[in-house]
């Protein structure tokens, strides 16, 4: 049985972990009978708003509102996990792109939390496996060098990847791309999804690629 470490950054594809995909991860690692752990930073959402009408609200915890999609089993962000882990996954949202990395607001001159950067530089080094959705791989391309993701098929986002140099594949958001050298796999989720469905089978294909990842 595996062992994977759910990276999130709090609740909702506005501000935090989008919250389909992160289900859409959830099950797909599930059905396998893996163990997740869920984790986040202990940090303030770089933007906090309301998902019914879009405003700013007060700010809000990362690692609190991650305990929503948790159901409350969450633990803070810590390098020490990576001694107990398979696998990453990082769903995306708003959250991905705006707490654990400034990319929203930065492309491709962006900075990744150092809590967030210190643990994906860390996994890699120890050729821990990591899938990342939507949005993320965007993050994990600053912290990876030379990875090869996909966000689907966004142009203007494929080249702020490569701006980071990084390589980026066009996929559709059934499937997924794997990064053999770098031990990467990476879905487009609703970067181009047109339903939950389509997230899932994404979200599968990461897994699969994972597992056979882990195996190696």
């Amino acid at each position: 049985m595996f062992r994977i470490a759910m990276l999130l950054s709090g609740c909702g594809n506005m501000d935090g972990s989008e919250i389909h995909e992160s289900v859409s991860a959830i099950i797909a690692i599930d059905q396998r009978g893996w163990d997740i752990v869920y984790t986040a930073p202990d940090v303030p959402q770089k933007r906090t708003v309301s998902h019914m009408s879009g405003k700013s609200i007060t700010a809000r915890n990362a690692l609190e509102e991650s305990a929503r999609i948790a159901r409350g089993a969450v633990e803070k962000l810590s390098e020490e996990l990576l001694g107990s882990i398979d696998a990453i996954v990082i769903p995306g949202g708003m959250g991905a792109a705006l707490t654990l990395c400034d990319f929203a607001l930065r492309g491709e001159s962006c900075q990744v939390h150092p809590e967030v950067e210190a643990f994906i530089v860390s996994a890699h080094r120890r050729g821990i496996p990591i899938g990342a959705m939507c949005i993320a791989p965007a993050l994990v391309a600053r912290c990876i060098p030379g990875a090869t993701v996909t966000i689907g098929t966004d142009k203007s986002t494929a080249e702020k990847i490569r701006g980071m140099g990084c390589e980026h594949v066009d996929c559709s958001p059934e499937e997924s791309y794997t990064d053999m050298k770098n031990r990467v796999v990476s879905t487009p989720a609703y970067m181009t999804a047109e339903g939950p469905a389509q997230v899932l089978k994404g979200a599968e294909s990461m897994v699969d690629a994972l597992e056979k990842l882990i195996s190696l």
